[in-house]
């Protein structure tokens, strides 16, 4: 279905679906009839869909696996009760199976050009769990980064049972706060009728406006701030190595820190030009930056490879683990080795 022809037959409504294709409220409909004097007849091509489908299949099946070995090296051999990062990592690694597992919905959607076949109840479900997820992951991640920070600076103190106990409470307050950033999605998805085609969107009753602060939130609250206090935590932890320097296990520290550096880095690449171009988005709809055929072409053929690479962090996630710390790496040979 031509994305232009949606576009145009939409009512009075902020309207986005998952893949952010249909994120344009019809408030603005004067501008977009400048369409007709622009080539667009693309709906991101046939070939592009299918490539999009077949990444979705490809990132499910690597992050079931990844995500089910974080599992059994982490809850079956009871590593969580010897590290508080690995009980981020476990909570990380529940977000991303869960995560991955709407991801065959996502593929059928896009195949069959963003025609939703499963009904409303699944739309609000799936949509959901995957707005969820994001905000899960940042929230774990953030956690990490404070976390790792903290048992440093704390290193020389026995605080194992009280750490112990913070961090479970930490992870439900993250819960929580995830579920509570969710909840709009869950209100407002739907299965909606456009152009004869059932799509699974976010209507909101009020227009692109309301639509542009979902988005605004999703950028600040999944990405700017934690990014920040991510950023500081780190600061403060290279800080504070070089002035105390290189003692005893300092070397497992510094190899820790190594690795939650990589995963909150890969997730910063993998999600920065998802945000990015939706802030573009958030400017057009406030009316801040005017619309045009560069913005209908980022949307159309750039925008939906973003949202394949964003969704792509939550197998890299796993992978990290296994294949950056050394225990994880021993005992995946350990396993490979004995099956």
């Amino acid at each position: 279905m031509n994305n232009a022809e949606v576009v145009q037959s939409t009512d009075n409504m902020g309207e986005i679906n998952q893949s952010g294709i249909l994120n344009k409220s019809i408030t603005d409909q004067d501008r977009f009839r400048s369409l007709e004097d622009i080539d667009v007849s693309a709906d991101g091509s046939p070939f592009l869909r299918f490539l999009i489908s077949i990444t979705y299949s490809v990132v499910c099946a690597v992050g079931l696996v990844g995500n089910l070995l974080v599992f059994f090296f982490i809850r079956v051999r009871q590593e969580r009760r010897k590290s508080k990062i690995n009980f981020f990592i476990l909570n990380l690694a529940v977000t991303d199976f869960q995560f991955v597992l709407t991801l065959p919905f996502w593929a059928v959607d896009n195949a069959l050009d963003f025609s939703w076949p499963f009904g409303d109840a699944m739309c609000k479900i799936i949509l959901s769990v995957t707005v969820m997820n994001m905000y899960a992951s940042v929230f774990f991640l953030t956690a990490m980064s404070v976390t790792r920070y903290w048992s440093v600076a704390s290193a020389l103190k026995d605080r194992t049972r009280h750490a112990s106990c913070s961090v479970k409470w930490v992870s439900v307050i993250l819960w929580v706060l995830a579920t509570v950033a969710t909840t709009p999605t869950s209100i407002f998805s739907t299965v909606t009728n456009v152009a004869g085609e059932k799509l699974c969107l976010l209507r909101f009753p009020y227009g692109q406006y309301w639509l542009a602060v979902y988005h605004l939130q999703k950028i600040l609250v999944a990405f700017v701030i934690p990014m920040a206090i991510v950023s500081v935590s780190y600061l403060l932890l290279l800080r504070l190595i070089r002035q105390r320097g290189m003692k005893n296990n300092s070397k497992r520290r510094t190899q820790v820190t190594k690795s939650v550096t990589i995963v909150v880095l890969s997730f910063f690449l993998c999600w920065m030009p998802n945000h990015a171009i939706t802030f573009w988005g958030v400017l057009v709809k406030l009316n801040a930056v005017y619309w045009d055929k560069s913005y209908y072409i980022v949307h159309t053929y750039v925008f939906p490879v973003t949202v394949c690479l964003a969704h792509a962090n939550s197998c890299l996630n796993p992978v990290i683990y296994c294949l950056m710390r050394r225990e994880f790496r021993k005992k995946l040979r350990d396993l490979f080795f004995r099956t």
